[in-house]
């Protein structure tokens, strides 16, 4: 192989890396400003979303629909709703990637006229596929480490 065939390579794994790193990133924007059936464009129409809480599958979802419907309602049950994004790191193999994701959630309510924080760290296993010339998320695998739940001061 010649060096240019190395740097042209190089370029393109560079710009997977930072498509993928759009797609997460997107995903919990779109999230937090409850845009959730735009959010189930970054899903294979087939995708899974399994979610983890304690060690225990809470959740089990397939396909867009149902993630859509699931997400609309849960996320109808806070008045705020802030994701931060950590660390990424993915591998990729032609169309396919994988990759993992840290993430801290915030999810805002009212009860009894109190704000109350549901603060969450989150694991995301992510199987990303490449189609129609861009990544989709095809599973996730979102592993909830660790919860608390304290009233706000405003």
């Amino acid at each position: 192989m010649n060096q240019t065939n190395d740097i042209a390579e190089r370029i393109n794994e560079l710009e997977n890396v930072r498509a993928l790193r759009e797609l997460v990133d997107n995903f919990s924007i779109l999230a937090d400003k409850k845009e959730v059936w735009r959010q189930t464009e970054l899903f294979t129409k087939d995708a899974t979303v399994d979610s983890y809480v304690n060690g225990e599958l809470t959740s089990s979802l397939k396909g867009t629909q149902e993630i859509g419907t699931a997400f609309e309602a849960f996320l109808s049950n806070f008045e705020i709703v802030y994701h931060i994004n950590g660390q990424h790191v993915v591998s990729i193999n032609g169309n396919k990637a994988q990759g993992t994701l840290y993430c801290r959630v915030d999810l805002i309510n009212s009860v009894n006229g109190k704000k109350i924080n549901n603060t969450s760290a989150v694991s995301y296993k992510d199987e990303y596929v490449f189609e129609n010339g861009k990544w989709l998320i095809a599973k996730r695998t979102s592993t909830f480490v660790w919860q608390d739940r304290k009233e706000i001061n405003q």
